[in-house]
């Protein structure tokens, strides 16, 4: 576990299931087994996760989805953290296991070309092909790559309305389009839906940022800034160690030690980003939740000094 105590495992997979709510039950009952927390989305068209444990826990994890063929390898990256990412688990059964809000997109008939990782930078370096971002801006704002495009949305559904912008921009439709995102489950959604709206020549990077990272030396990268990850670890940087972000509780967004130091900055409960946008009621209301958050952490730190530290170890 390179040293580390908790492996963190983003995973995603298009298959066709049914019978969601035995998966449910399933992954439910192995996960609370092995201690692991986090999220996993299960829909008719897949399943998409993030999650956490031990390193022993996520190969027996691993091994369940092999054995229900849920498993591929590009599209499961691991990174790791010293403290507890996830404060719960999530199984849930969804429409979508990534949500675009749109039938043409539809990764179980048609997809565009994947990429892979070694192969990205030969072609994102071609000044004639059009590479898109198709995270969100909070996203984009903390890295990405150069001279790409982004479609400036604030979330996953205003995608398809980007795309019927770019069609009335008259945009050639066999143009070279090159797509990213996080993890790859978004850009491949993403695809299925411009190769639907007769865009010929569509490529995305096969399992994302995040494999990028894994596979390719950042020595030669093409990547600029750190990733941004929706767990409580706010970023990585290249190495996939925790960057140096931190996230406002009261809007979601990440922020820097420059945001810190300005007076809109109330700890968990506004930023630069949503000072102006949160009511007295609303700030209120996060002042009470983090109060209640120290007054938990307090407690629990009292409650390990009054272990002996023989009993800790074991």
């Amino acid at each position: 576990m390179k040293n580390k105590d908790f492996v963190i495992t983003a995973f995603y997979e298009f298959t066709p299931l049914d019978d969601l709510e035995k998966l449910q039950l399933n992954i439910k009952e192995l996960l609370e087994s092995l201690s692991i927390k986090g999220t996993v989305l299960i829909a008719q068209e897949g399943i998409n996760g993030t999650i956490a444990g031990s390193g022993n826990s996520m190969q027996k994890f691993q091994a369940f989805l092999k054995q229900k063929n849920l498993f591929n390898d590009s599209n499961y990256k691991i990174s790791y953290s010293s403290a507890e990412p996830f404060p719960r688990l999530k199984i849930k059964i969804k429409n979508e296991i990534v949500s675009i809000g749109n039938n043409l997109a539809d990764p179980l008939s048609e997809v565009g070309n994947y990429v892979e990782p070694r192969k990205w930078n030969e072609l994102i370096k071609r000044e004639e092909v059009l590479v898109i971002d198709t995270r969100n801006t909070y996203e984009c704002a903390i890295g990405t790559f150069k001279e790409a495009v982004q479609p400036e949305t604030t979330n996953f559904r205003e995608f398809p309305d980007w795309v019927e912008k770019l069609e009335q921009s008259n945009l050639d439709k066999n143009t070279e389009i090159a797509m990213f995102c996080t993890g790859g489950i978004r850009c491949e959604k993403a695809s299925s839906l411009m190769k639907r709206k007769g865009f010929k020549n569509v490529s995305h990077l096969k399992g994302g940022i995040l494999k990028y990272m894994e596979v390719v030396p950042e020595q030669d990268s093409l990547w600029e800034g750190e990733c941004f990850v929706f767990d409580d670890r706010v970023s990585v940087n290249h190495k996939l160690q925790v960057g140096s972000y931190e996230m406002c509780h009261g809007c979601r967004m990440p922020i820097t030690d420059s945001d810190k130091l300005s007076d809109k900055y109330l700890r968990g409960i506004s930023c630069p980003n949503c000072y102006n946008h949160k009511t007295p009621e609303q700030k209120q209301r996060y002042a009470d939740r983090q109060k209640q958050i120290d007054l938990a952490k307090e407690r629990e730190k009292k409650h390990i000094r009054s272990i002996p530290s023989s009993a800790r170890k074991g």
